[in-house]
């Protein structure tokens, strides 16, 4: 699968989930509720795919190579765990934290799932 397939792929499965939690919160909590999910599941999207961007060249390359993309694939992950959590701190009073922590882990742990589906 070419690297236009894969993230064509993942930007379908990855509007779907962020449009069912934005409506899940919208139903749930309100629009407020519905914000903090976008933006929680707006980062895991954009760090999901960034991910795949990098670690896709490398997979059929020699195994050093793919090594150092794995590794530059998760610390795009972290630095946007760090970045949700910066928001999370400095939004506190504004979206509810705990949406755009759902928003995000419901965006981020489908998309790791079908990302190996994706990549294979």
């Amino acid at each position: 699968m070419t690297l236009q397939q894969a993230v064509g792929r993942l930007v379908i499965v990855g509007a779907l989930l962020e449009g069912g939690i934005a409506v899940a919160a919208l139903l749930m909590d309100g629009p407020m509720a519905m914000a903090a999910a976008l933006v929680g599941a707006g980062i895991a999207f954009g760090a999901q795919t960034a991910a795949v961007v990098t670690l896709h060249p490398a997979m059929k390359g020699p195994q050093a190579e793919f090594q150092k993309r794995w590794v530059m694939g998760m610390a795009i992950r972290f630095g946007s765990f760090i970045a949700l959590a910066t928001l999370m701190i400095v939004l506190k009073d504004t979206l509810p934290p705990a949406w755009m922590g759902g928003g995000y882990l419901g965006t981020l742990l489908v998309l790791l799932f079908a990302e190996t589906r994706f990549l294979t």
